[in-house]
């Protein structure tokens, strides 16, 4: 594994609360949780780390606690199209586990990052032990795939700016300082190059659209920062303006 600073945690009961705060492990009851524990470490790591690499092999699948995880594809020549950004709650690495193959891609911390790994012989002794459990891994499996999906659509039939555009609307359901008016301030989380690969755009290309957005008067940028001042008006120019 690539430099980092991973730390496991002193005993199990942090991974316990860890684990019963998250939404597929919530309702196993306190025995389950205790045993799937004994699989389980919490690690951390600094923003710029890497947790693997293509080709390393997968031993098990991570749950983001706090910060932001970034999965790419990267090229012989260190370009990278970033697939997904994993934020708290969510998880990945499942489906490699369940093929038993090697890492398809490189997994690197955007932020300062708490996560929860979970090994993959508990994962499967646990599937063994509760069906309820295989149901609610297949059910995540199927949402990502769903993800996927929709991200297919949107980049085949919606231009550079619907893209944009629906991005940062779905940005601000974590915004804070919403006001009566729909005046909402994003704070990007990572830099503009990321979320453009994320969105199948080039930095120049989201770079314009934000200004030309802007220039509509349908928000005001300042570095990382999107005032949205109508949430209705943004919403409204979906489908309008130019690519």
């Amino acid at each position: 594994m690539a430099a980092q600073n991973a730390q496991v945690a002193a005993g199990g009961l942090d991974v316990v609360v860890n684990l019963r705060q998250t939404a597929l492990f919530a309702d196993l009851p306190e025995a389950d949780l205790q045993r799937l524990a004994q699989g389980c470490r919490i690690e951390h790591y600094d923003r710029g780390n890497i947790l693997f690499h293509k080709g390393d092999p997968c031993h098990g699948f991570h749950l983001v606690l706090a910060g932001q995880v970034k999965l790419a594809f990267v090229s012989a020549a260190g370009n990278q199209k970033v697939v997904e950004i994993i934020r708290p709650g969510q998880s990945f690495g499942e489906a490699v586990m369940f093929m038993q193959k090697p890492y398809v891609l490189m997994a690197q911390a955007l932020t300062e990052c708490r996560l929860l790994f979970i090994a993959k012989d508990t994962i499967f002794q646990e599937m063994r032990n509760a069906p309820d459990f295989c149901q609610r891994l297949i059910a995540g499996l199927a949402l990502r795939l769903h993800g996927l999906i929709k991200d297919l659509e949107i980049y085949s039939l919606c231009s550079g700016r619907e893209r944009i555009v629906c991005y940062l609307l779905g940005e601000m359901s974590d915004a804070e300082g919403n006001t009566p008016d729909g005046r909402v301030e994003i704070c990007l989380a990572t830099h503009k190059g990321t979320i453009a690969s994320r969105l199948n755009l080039t930095q120049e290309h989201f770079s314009r659209v934000l200004h030309e957005l802007a220039d509509d008067g349908l928000i005001e940028v300042d570095g990382r920062r999107i005032i949205v001042p109508d949430t209705a008006s943004l919403h409204a120019s979906l489908g309008g303006g130019r690519g």
